[in-house]
């Protein structure tokens, strides 16, 4: 198996710098869209062999160094007792909002083989797989960014329900946090189980977070998971705060082996602010795949140069790659990747 990604993650040296996509499985592909054409979102999902062959395209087509399972942040939520639907155009819309203790003490804690095993079964397909490949990475989403899904509904521009609940009631708040920081931790864990060799937890809008805020309401349940976590593996584990220039301070207390970057940050400060304590991930603007093919060169190096000195380094962009992005390009900064670090070496 090629275990460059693992050992950047771990700090340990490396012949080049490993690459891998946010987003890699899915709409910018054309081999995805042949799937995805015979069954909606979520049917897409729930289909262990399907979500598999998903997971499985960017390896072949774009040649990166870690496969991360097909699936959503949002599915143990439904299985908490939130009904969920995938609107086109609209997104992800959780039909009853979670917004009173009523609603709170109605979720349950899903088990991961019982209510969640297609999610297992989609694992333990990859990792049969990709056993002479590369690595295959889990996910989650983190509580606070699950929480705003609950509690606005869907997708939000200003987050007014979530942050009146922080703020008018913060009791309510932390019972419902409770409850899916529990539920994510037990999902973390039976992906573990399944064989998963690495995990990502996805905070999405940690950003829209003070930082006063994200002390009291984001991170404590972070570190939590984290907590259970290396409790009963050592795989590493990386902690993506989107829009987090802000949260940095807080986000290097996660006990994370990785923190995700996205492009609004310098990567040589960041070096500078954790001093070797963990690896660093990122952190290209995803739309700088629509640079001509020179410039996206030069700032591939860029990001490859700003990484310099960090205690290990994996190239990623600095958020999920978007569906219009041409596959060629994603392939060419891949290719880029792997040649210009080995030079640097």
């Amino acid at each position: 198996m090629n275990t460059t990604f693992l050992k950047a993650c771990k700090g340990e040296k490396t012949d080049y710098t490993p690459i891998w996509i946010m987003r890699q499985a899915g709409r910018y592909l054309p081999e995805y869209h042949t799937i995805r054409s015979k069954c909606t979102f979520l049917e897409l999902c729930k289909n262990p062999e399907q979500a598999a062959a998903v997971t499985l395209q960017p390896i072949d087509i774009l040649g990166v160094d870690a496969a991360i399972l097909f699936s959503d942040i949002l599915v143990p939520l439904e299985k908490m007792g939130a009904a969920l639907e995938f609107q086109e155009k609209r997104g992800p819309i959780f039909l009853n909002p979670i917004r009173d203790k009523n609603a709170v003490d109605k979720l349950g804690i899903p088990d991961p083989e019982d209510d969640l095993g297609y999610v297992m079964d989609t694992i333990r397909i990859l990792t049969k797989e990709l056993k002479d490949r590369v690595p295959l990475i889990g996910f989650s989403g983190a509580p606070f960014t699950l929480s705003t899904y609950l509690i606005e509904g869907g997708s939000s521009k200003n987050y007014i329900n979530t942050k009146r609940m922080i703020y008018e009631a913060p009791d309510l708040y932390k019972a419902l946090m409770d409850k899916i920081t529990d539920c994510t931790i037990e999902y973390l864990k039976g992906q573990v189980a399944a064989g998963v060799q690495a995990l990502q937890i996805f905070d999405s809008w940690a950003g829209v977070l003070a930082p006063c805020d994200f002390e009291v309401a984001g991170i404590p349940y972070v570190r939590r998971i984290i907590s259970a976590l290396k409790e009963v593996t050592d795989i590493p584990i990386i902690y993506f705060a989107n829009n987090g220039a802000t949260l940095l301070d807080q986000s290097l207390t996660s006990n994370a082996d990785v923190l995700g970057l996205d492009w609004r940050v310098n990567l040589q400060e960041v070096i500078k602010k954790v001093d070797g304590k963990v690896s660093l991930q990122g952190n290209m603007d995803p739309l700088a795949l629509f640079l001509p093919d020179n410039k996206l060169e030069q700032r591939v190096t860029n990001v490859l140069e700003q990484a310099k000195g960090a205690r290990g380094h994996i190239f990623n962009l600095g958020h999920g790659i978007v569906p219009e992005t041409d596959p060629a390009k994603a392939k060419l900064a891949v290719q880029l990747v792997h040649e210009i670090s080995k030079k640097m070496r």
